[in-house]
């Protein structure tokens, strides 16, 4: 019979090592998985292989679990939608219309209040806050780097806060696979402590307001002064073909068929948790809720549309599926991070770390630590979505087993992925930040980086004396 032993660990450090390694999040999590059957069941490679795919499928019995990864695919088939049919145009269309900016203050401020405002999906902020926000910051000669410093910013950060959101629903997901009664709960009651998110936001209005250059952003920001948008040898990330903004907006181009969509799916997202609660918010089905919310944000985009006649309901269909099959890889992603959550389960992998880390490490050291280890994933495979996936389930089951507070562990995991992602180069925030901004990658990673490790250094102390005080 199994004993949970050093040998529990071995499928999430497994995991994480490869994916490190190889940046193949995916892989990494299918190797974890069977390696991690081979070991509960005494089994030979070639047996574990099946007991591997049998545990992947097993997800699906869980339907909280099934609701996250249809959520997932639906949400992309939503943001497709807005895009298509011009809502995203339309609302820069709107801005445009109003004169809303007249200097160069007022062109940062709406670059960072944007990203604050569309917290639905942090590419989509991104690319709606550089698709408003480029032609003011050139127009004002305020460095592109900069704009993709502030909207960057505004991205991951804004998103991690928010449970109405993909972002939330996949936390939220996370943390009910590992047995925990009440995910909206803990989610809720680790924003407060999530430090880094807090202080890249609350650094980031400081930059703007002081206009703080560090580094090489000052570098860039007299180059832009002087004339000059980019480094002769820079090589701009614009891809025209990637969203609909970047066309010309038409006549039949409108901002209600962004906002409408969005603001019936916040709305909807409080609605759906009351219900599935019998009348009480805090008792409802986080997964249900955040799926009908997004089912009826799509609803409400196609019934607007297809009043308007601005396309037809196979065009809307060919979105939706486009959009469905671009978010195909995160799905695939979240259903073999769940497996692998499972077999550590399983495994007792939380139970045995958990002893060693009561006789090893003070606890104190534990926030920090996870903080630090969490970005280091996030850093080297560029994925803040896949450290969640590796680093969450192994924090909770931690946590339950040292009798801490989860959503402080949480909080330390989701700081630290969106720290190494907000950091990292190889990070698909941070592409399309700079794309979004027209800029050189390269050169927005450098003028970046100053900025994103004052404020992992304010959250490493924040950590620090969260463990100290409530620990």
């Amino acid at each position: 019979m199994y004993e949970a032993g050093w040998m529990s660990v071995l499928p999430p450090i497994l995991a994480i090592v490869l994916a490190i390694v190889t940046r193949q999040v995916f892989i990494s999590l299918s190797i974890g998985i069977w390696i991690g059957f081979c070991i509960l069941e005494s089994v030979n490679p070639l047996a574990g292989i099946a007991l591997a795919i049998e545990g992947v499928i097993n997800v699906f019995s869980d339907a909280g679990d099934t609701r996250v990864l249809v959520f997932t695919l639906i949400i992309g088939g939503l943001i497709a939608t807005i895009e298509k049919v011009g809502g995203v145009r339309g609302f820069i269309q709107l801005l445009e219309q109003r004169r809303c900016v007249n200097s160069p203050g007022k062109a940062k401020w709406l670059a960072y209040c944007t990203g604050i405002v569309i917290f639905i999906e942090s590419n989509i902020t991104l690319l709606v806050a550089g698709a408003i926000s480029r032609p003011l910051f050139d127009r004002y000669k305020i460095a592109r780097e900069k704009l993709a410093y502030i909207i960057d910013s505004t991205s991951a950060p804004i998103c991690i806060m928010i449970p109405l959101n993909a972002w939330g629903a996949v936390v939220i997901g996370l943390i009910a696979s590992e047995g925990i009664e009440d995910p909206i709960a803990v989610f809720i009651a680790a924003i407060p402590f999530n430090f880094y998110p807090i202080a890249v936001i609350l650094f980031s209005a400081f930059v703007i307001w002081r206009n703080l250059n560090i580094g090489p952003m000052r570098q860039a920001q007299e180059r832009t002064e002087s004339g000059e948008l980019l480094w002769p040898d820079a090589t701009p990330m614009v891809d025209p073909s990637i969203l609909s903004q970047h066309e010309a907006a038409g006549s039949e181009d409108r901002a209600h068929f962004m906002i409408i969509p969005i603001a019936v799916m916040v709305l909807a997202m409080p609605l759906g948790l009351y219900i599935t609660g019998d009348g009480v918010i805090s008792d409802g089905s986080g997964s249900t809720a955040v799926l009908w919310a997004v089912l009826i944000a799509l609803l409400s985009a196609w019934l607007l549309v297809l009043l308007q006649r601005r396309n037809t309901l196979h065009e809307l269909m060919e979105f939706f599926l486009r959009g469905a099959g671009g978010f195909l890889p995160v799905a695939m992603i979240l259903l073999f991070a769940l497996a692998l959550g499972d077999i550590a389960n399983l495994l007792g992998t939380g139970d045995y770390v958990a002893r060693l880390v009561q006789g090893s490490i003070p606890q104190f050291l534990l926030l920090p630590l996870l903080f630090l280890t969490s970005s280091f994933i996030a850093f080297s495979i560029g994925s803040s979505w896949g450290t969640f996936a590796i680093m969450i389930p192994l924090t909770l089951q931690i946590a339950l087993s040292l009798e801490l507070s989860p959503p402080l562990f949480l909080a330390a995991v989701l700081s630290g992925s969106v720290f190494g992602d907000h950091a990292s180069p190889i990070s698909d925030t941070t592409v399309v930040a700079s794309m979004a901004s027209a800029t050189d990658h390269i050169d927005h990673v450098r003028t970046q980086l100053p900025y994103a490790l004052i404020s992992a250094a304010i959250a490493t102390l924040g950590f620090l004396i969260a463990g100290i005080t409530a620990l």
